[in-house]
């Protein structure tokens, strides 16, 4: 992928997913702005191994839920690149539990991170890609939010309604040149599965056809692909980066 003179801007960055994904593009030679939520030394590794690559890339600490700080976010990518091309809408968390068992607060901080986080990303540079007529929103969902899961009602609804803001988006903005896509990793090796008891990820690994968990960079390069010139005239899809799980 090419992304020469391109800014990206990259929420949870610092490490799984989100390390990958700012790699992925920076590898194409995007500058990469990412945000992270309390892990700054991760962060800085994340803006190292960018640099690495050779592109340029800046790490700001947000919440994400937050409409003061995603905007200062925002303002900081215009001011440091001058303009916002790609948004990745990455981070992500869980709070796990029966629906019975389920305390009303973990379910409205798993909504506010996941899914009104990704709207507060979305509005806060929709009117700059409008006015550049040029624009790349990809949004992560999950697996979870296609089929569900039990012990994951919060999630699999922050999920699914990520899903249902990329398709409304892209019918919004198809007409100015932008499209907003999302990708629905499956079980990926990252630091939540691997946190994961041996019978649990034996059960999840039962459930995808192609028996294996996948890795970050998968996920990666299926975003990258959205984000890039190739998928111009793809707007308002979900890629589904999971072995088969979903089928």
């Amino acid at each position: 992928m090419n992304f020469s003179e391109k800014t990206a801007v990259v929420t949870g960055g610092s490490r799984g997913l989100g390390r990958a994904i700012c790699l992925e593009l920076a590898r194409g030679g995007a500058n990469v702005m990412l945000c992270y939520a309390g892990n700054e030394a991760a962060a800085n590794e994340t803006v190292a191994a960018c640099e690495s690559l050779g592109a340029k890339a800046v790490a700001i600490r947000c919440d994400v839920s937050k409409e003061d700080e995603v905007k200062a976010l925002m303002d900081a990518a215009l001011k440091t690149f001058g303009h916002i091309d790609i948004l990745v809408n990455n981070a992500g968390i869980t709070r796990d539990g029966l629906l019975m068992m389920m305390k009303p607060e973990d379910f409205d901080a798993v909504i506010a991170a996941n899914l009104r986080g990704a709207f507060l990303c979305m509005k806060a540079v929709a009117r700059q890609m409008v006015k550049q007529r040029y624009g790349r929103i990809v949004n992560l969902s999950s697996v979870v939010g296609l089929r569900g899961n039990a012990g994951q009602v919060n999630y699999a609804a922050s999920k699914a309604g990520v899903i249902g803001m990329t398709k409304s988006l892209a019918k919004e903005l198809a007409g100015r040149n932008i499209t907003v896509n999302a990708v629905a990793p499956g079980f990926i090796d990252t630091d939540m599965t691997a946190a994961l008891t041996e019978t649990a990820k034996n059960a999840a690994l039962g459930s995808i056809p192609m028996g294996r968990m996948g890795t970050p960079e998968n996920v990666a390069k299926a975003v990258a692909f959205l984000a890039g010139e190739d998928a111009g005239y793809i707007t308002g899809q979900v890629l589904a980066v999971d072995g088969g799980m979903s089928m």
